[in-house]
């Protein structure tokens, strides 16, 4: 097979490099391009000399690069971590660094036009679907890369490039401080767990037998404190329900002291395993807003609200990040965060990708396919129904690109943890890697939409459950069929629903909240993970049965619930068993009831809301796996096998059931009767009970 040639264009963003493609350039297959990343970066060796890298993972970045999809943005962009020494592409973190260049790439290829003097572009990062303005100087409408702005790290100035990060609070975890609070202490240390712009976990120097000025090289050569770190990390990441964290990136540790005066922090920052040789820019962000926030292990000694400029002193200089902040005291929350890189563009032409990267044949030299089109195009036509016959007989076997199980819920819930943990041991059955997509929101609306609108191919599915293909379609008219829109695949499993409380809350038993709520209606509220949710339909046939009165706060799913429910920002809810069951053994919730038809075996002593008091709540939540209406049969039957050998595997089945689901199989069509079933069911509660939306 002949080598793959690509237009590429090298640039420096901030203090990362790498190329920048539009999507249109790579192949379209995503395996496929995944290995032409691999091939351009030379990541098969540990110094890359058959590629662009630099033998560093600060040198082994991509921006990839497309119109965007978002109706109030103008680009896409997808960042990919290439491997040094090791053929891998990970692309759940995102590069502040490497955003940077995304604005001036797109102008100077026609994706956004240029105004005179400068220009915003409002970019989308695929990875944590944040959005951040870019703004650009365009002196004569044409990018300017030449100017008298130093960023430390790089040689020499150039213009400057400001990043407004608009949304980018909660965007991987749904909360900014995921655990619910902001110092959470892990094997007696100390530490804050924070999502803004990145999940990290934030340790002080001090506890870690540290200065914090130490060189990354110092740090690096410290075994037994890469250990410690490593060990820490770990469990900040369950904590922030981000479930197993030792094959993934996220969250990056920090290490925070002192700076040298009121308004500045000095920051070691890790890839997670070795120090940087300077900083990461989303990196920064999240130093910047927990040192700007009380209550962190990292806080300055002066708080207040409104606009203050940071300087996070990293080992090669200093980053300036403007934060506004809004409120004080425990209500003090983030507005915006801003900072300032510069990029310069390298060379601008093709990249050839050797031919040893790739597990098979590509279609064709893009190129060389432009030119040979017009010569062969009547043949081909004339030739159509034999090849059609052919290509059919040839069709290579399912699945042959990567996956993507998409979640209707934020990082955290039982949606999110069960699809990963299917996803860990389905990728290597089926020989693809699978990624997990979470689009929460609209009460998983926009997950349904976009699954039922996906190829019905197999390579796009959804972890969906009682909510989005019964509940919520059963309360409102929405724009996707849960029955007609959708191939059932199979069962996943069942939880209880629990009645949970804020450990502060001063309520004895359900007897004592109903006789509360009765003397004062609305003194408590409820949170659920959205109306239309099996949280919001339990607390509304709970008002309905207790004959009480509490206010709803809808989140855009079940962690960031639950994470204001441990905070106290509400007093109850009623999550699955799956979602709460390790919060109520770690003692951050109270469990008063099931509401079900019986007790769970793992909370003996936790009675049914019919033994507290209060008949007719009875929702046991389901969860299983759909793919788009016309998947082919013979996908499906594939799909349903091999997740019904996951859930028989003793070792997945014991990771859900731990945290207090009941695996269930089925075959496509049990599904498909019991989502049926479960529309009339709920539809039947809508009406007697009088639910609606608002």
């Amino acid at each position: 097979m002949a080598q793959l040639t690509l237009p590429c264009v090298l640039m420096r963003a901030g203090t990362s490099r790498g190329p920048f493609f539009l999507r249109e350039w790579l192949p379209a297959d995503d395996l496929a391009r995944d290995q032409a990343l691999i091939g351009a970066i030379g990541a098969s060796d540990l110094l890359q000399v058959d590629g662009v890298g630099g033998g560093s993972t600060l040198t082994s970045k991509v921006a990839i690069v497309s119109r965007s999809s978002q109706p109030d943005c103008d680009v896409d962009y997808l960042f990919a971590q290439v491997g040094v020494g090791q053929q891998s592409v990970d692309m759940r973190p995102n590069c502040g660094n490497m955003l940077s260049g995304v604005a001036p790439f797109a102008i100077e290829q026609g994706l956004v036009p240029a105004a005179d003097g400068t220009t915003t572009v409002r970019v989308f990062n695929v990875n944590t679907r944040s959005r951040i303005d870019v703004t650009v100087q365009t002196p004569g409408r044409r990018v300017a890369y030449e100017g008298q702005t130093r960023i430390d790290g790089v040689a020499g100035t150039a213009a400057p490039i400001q990043l407004d990060f608009l949304d980018a609070w909660g965007a991987v975890t749904g909360s900014v401080f995921p655990t619910g609070r902001r110092i959470d202490v892990i094997e007696g240390t100390p530490v804050t767990c924070i999502d803004a712009a990145m999940p990290l976990m934030v340790v002080h120097a001090a506890s870690l037998g540290v200065s914090g000025r130490e060189s990354p090289a110092q740090l690096d050569a410290d075994g037994a404190l890469l250990d410690r770190i490593e060990a820490l990390r770990r469990q900040a990441g369950e904590l922030m329900g981000l479930g197993d964290v030792r094959d993934s990136v996220i969250p990056k540790p920090v290490i925070v002291s002192a700076g040298d005066d009121a308004d500045s922090i000095t920051s070691r920052y890790f890839t997670p395993k070795r120090c940087h040789a300077s900083h990461a820019v989303t990196g920064a962000i999240g130093v910047a807003a927990a040192f700007s926030l009380p209550g962190t292990v990292a806080s300055a000694a002066r708080i207040a609200s409104g606009a203050r400029n940071v300087l996070v002193l990293h080992p090669q200089g200093r980053i300036d990040v403007a934060v506004e902040i809004d409120g004080e005291g425990d209500d003090a929350r983030i507005r915006r965060a801003a900072l300032v890189r510069t990029a310069r563009k390298i060379f601008e032409g093709e990249i050839h990708i050797p031919d040893y990267v790739f597990s098979k044949p590509l279609d064709g030299d893009k190129p060389v396919k432009k030119l040979i089109a017009p010569l062969v195009a009547a043949t081909l036509a004339a030739a159509a129904p034999a090849v059609a016959l052919a290509q059919a007989a040839a069709a290579p076997p399912y699945p042959t690109k990567t996956i993507t199980i998409v979640v209707p819920t934020a990082a955290g819930g039982a949606n999110d943890a069960m699809a990963r943990t299917i996803a860990q041991k389905l990728g290597p059955m089926l020989g693809q890697t699978i990624i997990i997509d979470n689009r929460a929101g609209a009460n998983g609306s926009i997950a349904s939409e976009f699954v039922a609108r996906a190829a019905p191919d197999g390579h796009t599915l959804m972890l969906g459950y009682i909510a989005t293909h019964s509940m919520n379609p059963a309360l409102q008219k929405l724009r996707y069929d849960p029955v007609k829109d959708f191939e059932p695949i199979g069962l996943v499993a069942y939880s209880p629903t629990l009645m949970v409380a804020n450990t502060s809350v001063p309520v004895k038993d359900v007897r004592d909240l109903v006789a509360q709520l009765k003397a004062k209606p609305d003194k408590y509220s409820y949170a659920s993970a959205g109306n239309g949710t099996a949280p919001h339909f339990a607390a509304e046939l709970f008002k309905l049965n207790a004959k009480v009165v509490m206010l709803g706060v809808p989140y855009k799913g079940s962690a960031p619930a639950v994470n204001d429910t441990i905070a106290g920002q509400t007093d109850f809810m009623f999550p699955s068993l799956y979602t709460a069951s390790t919060h109520v053994k770690n003692g951050k919730l109270r469990a008063l009831a099931v509401a079900g038809p019986s007790r769970v075996p793992s909370m003996p002593d936790v009675p049914t809301l019919k033994e507290a008091g209060v008949d007719g709540v009875d929702v046991t939540q389901w969860y299983a796996l759909f793919a788009p209406a016309k998947t082919p049969k013979a996908v499906i039957e594939k799909l349903n096998k091999a997740v019904n050998e996951v859930l028989a595997d003793k070792e997945t089945a014991k990771r859900i059931e731990d945290h207090g689901a009941d695996v269930q199989t089925s075959t496509p069509a049990e599904l498909g009767d019991l989502v049926k079933s479960e529309l009339v069911k709920w539809k039947r509660v809508v009406t007697e009970a009088r639910l609606t939306a608002d």
